[in-house]
């Protein structure tokens, strides 16, 4: 799967799940704008891609900072990302949050807070780029989650913002046929940075990692590059039959518990 030269917007590229994407798809030749929420953790990004890949930015790497969670800084990214390619390609909408509260404790900041960010910024960057991905008839990759498959108790909120992605991307899909493919991919749990906090912050952190281990069918934690290559894969002339579909990377989670 080679993009030499293809324009590539990630959103949430600067740590995580968006980081590995981001660089993959240098690695297969791409060019790739960076985004995260403040252009200190754009710049930290970036410098790390640079130094692992020899680039320099602006070489095949663009800044693109910008807050997902609102619609100017969805429309400011894009049109960042599009104005130093002269066009985009793919877009892979990565940015997110995620918390894990019982029903009595979520109140309406943390309900804003997740829709903002993982349903209505995911939208809005589409709306944003789909001018430019029309004339290049290009694809989106949206990163939903298996707990937009099925439900997870104390991860209500989430849930419904990450279900929303996933029926979101089939309408999207639907609509925009034949000049863009519009596909989801859904994760479980993946060693990420976020992740390794989460299980230190535990009174007892081995036992919190062998229940996300436990949690998949195949008794492990994904990589961020298990996920990274997927979404190439999606992104990919290999893929131009598949639409409207949602990828689960879960380990089997999402078949049944």
């Amino acid at each position: 799967m080679r993009f030499t030269d293809k324009r590539v917007l990630v959103t949430g590229s600067s740590r995580g799940i968006g980081f590995s994407i981001a660089e993959t798809f240098l690695e297969a030749g791409a060019r790739v704008a960076i985004n995260g929420k403040t252009t200190q953790s754009v710049s930290a990004a970036i410098e790390r891609l640079s130094a692992v890949e020899g680039l320099s930015e602006g070489e095949r790497l663009v800044a693109a900072p910008g807050d997902i969670g609102t619609v100017s800084g969805c429309e400011s990214v894009v049109e960042t990302a599009t104005k130093a390619f002269g066009g985009l390609d793919i877009l892979v909408n990565c940015a997110g949050v995620g918390a894990g509260r019982r029903i009595e404790d979520c109140d309406e900041a943390m309900w804003d807070d997740h829709i903002d960010v993982n349903l209505k910024g995911t939208f809005f960057c589409c709306r944003a780029a789909l001018s430019e991905l029309r004339k290049s008839k290009g694809n989106i990759v949206n990163i939903a989650s298996d707990a937009g498959l099925m439900g997870v108790p104390g991860l209500t909120v989430y849930c419904a913002s990450k279900g929303g992605v996933v029926n979101m991307t089939r309408a999207m899909a639907l609509e925009i046929a034949p000049d863009v493919r519009v596909n989801s991919v859904c994760p479980g749990y993946v060693d990420t940075d976020m992740i390794r906090i989460s299980i230190n912050k535990r009174a007892d952190p081995a036992a919190a990692e062998q229940k996300m281990i436990d949690y998949a069918p195949l008794k492990r934690i994904a990589s961020t590059a298990e996920i990274s290559q997927s979404v190439l894969y999606l992104a990919s002339h290999d893929a131009r039959f598949i639409t409207g579909t949602a990828l689960a990377i879960d380990g089997g989670a999402s078949a049944g518990r």
